[in-house]
């Protein structure tokens, strides 16, 4: 019989940490690899796309086409000590805080899987959520976690724990986060950029 259980979701670019991780990331391999540059062109019409389409998969995945296995293995650790600095002083905390308060913790997120368990690897979340990539072709999708991606994400989750989820607050700073924060009990918006949270 399944058991239902409060859940306080959290979103992480942006929510606990102050800089987009997958962003960031493409920063740094322009700053350590001469590959990048080469995609110059195809990463100015994916720009384009994006405001065209902000939600799709194509432009996303031609802004990083760019990215190969060896890349990944070579700069994505140092990359994720450094961006760990870039979270947020309460983060730890408050996730702490909810777990002690018997609620189960999970974080979704649409930042790629060879980075975001590793930069929360130190906080003790119950789940961890985040877009899956081809292992062949790092800049490419098997599954976006953004939107209502995230829903879907959070309910597999569920589903394999054998729990009927009751989001009773949800974390995020961007309004892609709609699908899941509208419906949380409590919607908790956060500045991006000072990592307070908003007031209506």
């Amino acid at each position: 019989m399944l058991k239902k259980e409060n859940i306080v979701v959290f979103d992480f670019d942006g929510t606990l940490s102050a800089k987009d991780s997958n962003v960031e990331f493409g920063k740094y391999c322009f700053k350590h690899s001469i590959r990048p540059w080469l995609f110059l062109p195809l990463i100015f019409i994916s720009a384009i796309a994006r405001c065209v389409n902000p939600s799709g998969i194509w432009w996303r995945e031609n802004m990083r086409k760019f990215i190969i296995p060896d890349m990944v293995k070579k700069f994505a650790p140092d990359f994720i000590k450094q961006h760990k600095r870039e979270r947020f002083g309460w983060a730890k905390e408050q996730v702490e805080a909810e777990r002690k308060a018997g609620r189960k913790v999970i974080l979704i997120s649409a930042s790629p899987d060879y980075l975001l368990p590793q930069l929360v690897r130190d906080i003790k979340f119950d789940g961890v959520m985040c877009s899956k990539m081809s292992a062949k072709y790092p800049w490419k999708y098997d599954f976006l976690c953004w939107g209502k991606n995230k829903v879907y994400a959070m309910d597999e989750w569920a589903k394999e724990h054998k729990i009927i989820p009751h989001v009773v607050r949800a974390y995020s700073d961007s309004k892609a986060d709609l699908p899941i924060m509208k419906i949380a009990e409590e919607e908790i918006w956060v500045d991006r950029k000072t990592g307070l949270r908003k007031h209506a």
